[in-house]
């Protein structure tokens, strides 16, 4: 009798076995490459493509734009609608539809389609990126959150190094490659997410808000509202700086396009190494403190700039200044994500759509300050300000203390 009980009790499934906190580190990181070499990639190829489509050189730019403007706007609807959903489903639908419009890119038969292609591809980049900031703080234990979120902020990092001369570089033979390039390896990213990527359990229905509860609720946090403020004011100024580093080299040193793009290159390779590396010395130091003491060096090393005496002593403060920028990144995503518990994929938004706010005002700002002020003194005085101001903003905010999460009520 004992026997067929004993054979006939139910037995327990073993448990889902979940990806380790590396694996989810560098799944972040191939799925912020992918997307943000998309972002880069037009740029090499805008006077190629202004001969094929028959336009000026002006217009040509909206090529790049369309990208930054259907990732920017739809950004601000896909938070809210993923924030109930399966974070996983939501990652893979974002990303196929990545891979369609980008392959689609590589067809294009006129400029005004090759435009609807890269909103398209825009927009499905604003459903994927969300869902990996989101789950970063679900996935990975508490103290390997910054160091996971700077392994997906060096894949972005890395995709601005690489992101230029991969496409003028796969260009060379045609123009369509590098969308195909692009596109395929999105494909492979898609099956390798499809296979290890886990579920992330969504918003439990009860605690659910709909999309205009969802802003009012974050908005209703003075912390929130005042480190978001304070992100928009240091991404304004850091990439006012960012955007006319080449012009100013080129305008005062005499570089050319390849020197001007190794330049470039050497910020974006300290940022990615500070983006992974950097999670050592805020766990020394403490995000607070750590935070306190980037602010403190890029006012004074992009202060410095303007009056560096040549060309090897300008480039050093720049890439000092880089690297702050890749410690800096990962700490904001999670100050900024540690606001709320079923908002996340709407805070990464916001944070995204305030990247893109902040390059756009700089880059009108710096195009002007660049005319009317000798070597970089109006470009570097404005960041200098505008980080002055988001360390004003932040301190008001209790960033640079210990603290806890305030969760604002989405």
């Amino acid at each position: 009798m004992t026997s067929t009980q004993s054979n006939t009790q139910p037995t327990t499934a073993p448990p889902e076995r979940k990806p380790s906190s590396t694996a989810i580190a560098w799944l972040s990181f191939v799925t912020m490459f992918v997307i943000g070499t998309d972002t880069f990639l037009v740029a090499p190829m805008l006077p190629t493509l202004s001969d094929e489509f028959d336009v000026t050189t002006s217009v040509s730019g909206w090529m790049v734009s369309a990208y930054a403007l259907g990732f920017a706007l739809f950004a601000l609807v896909a938070g809210p609608l993923s924030d109930g959903r399966d974070r996983r489903s939501v990652l893979l639908l974002g990303f196929a539809g990545f891979a369609a419009a980008t392959a689609l890119c590589g067809v294009a038969q006129g400029f005004w389609s090759m435009i609807l292609f890269r909103v398209l591809a825009g927009m499905s980049a604003a459903l994927v990126t969300p869902q990996i900031w989101a789950s970063i703080p679900v996935l990975v234990p508490g103290n390997a959150v910054v160091k996971t979120m700077g392994f997906a902020g060096a894949g972005m990092s890395i995709s601005q190094v690489v992101g230029v001369p991969l496409g003028g570089w796969l260009a060379a033979s045609s123009w369509h490659v590098p969308f195909f390039a692009v596109a395929g390896l999105s494909a492979v990213a898609w099956l390798v997410l499809f296979r290890v990527f886990p579920p992330v359990q969504a918003t439990p229905a009860g605690e659910r808000t709909g999309f205009f509860a969802t802003y009012a609720g974050l908005f209703r946090s003075r912390v929130f509202l005042w480190y978001l403020v304070g992100y928009l004011a240091y991404q304004t100024g850091v990439f006012e700086t960012i955007s006319f580093i080449g012009s100013w080299l080129a305008r005062d040193f005499g570089l050319g396009v390849s020197a001007i793009g190794a330049a470039m290159m050497a910020l974006g390779v300290g940022m990615a190494i500070t983006s992974v590396f950097g999670s050592h010395v805020i766990k020394r130091l403490g995000e607070p403190r750590t935070l306190a003491c980037t602010f403190v060096a890029l006012v004074l090393l992009y202060g410095a700039v303007p009056f560096a005496p040549n060309l090897a002593v300008a480039i050093v403060l720049l890439a000092l200044g880089s690297a702050m920028l890749g410690i800096n990144y990962p700490i904001f995503m999670a100050m900024l994500l540690s606001q709320t518990t079923a908002a996340r994929g709407t805070v990464s938004s916001l944070a995204t759509t305030a990247l893109y706010v902040g390059t756009t005002i700089g880059g009108f700002v710096g195009g002007v300050l660049l005319t009317e002020f000798d070597g970089f003194y109006g470009v570097a005085g404005f960041t200098v300000l505008c980080l002055l101001l988001a360390a004003v903003v932040f301190g008001g905010a209790g960033a640079f203390k210990a603290r806890a999460a305030e969760p604002a009520t989405a």
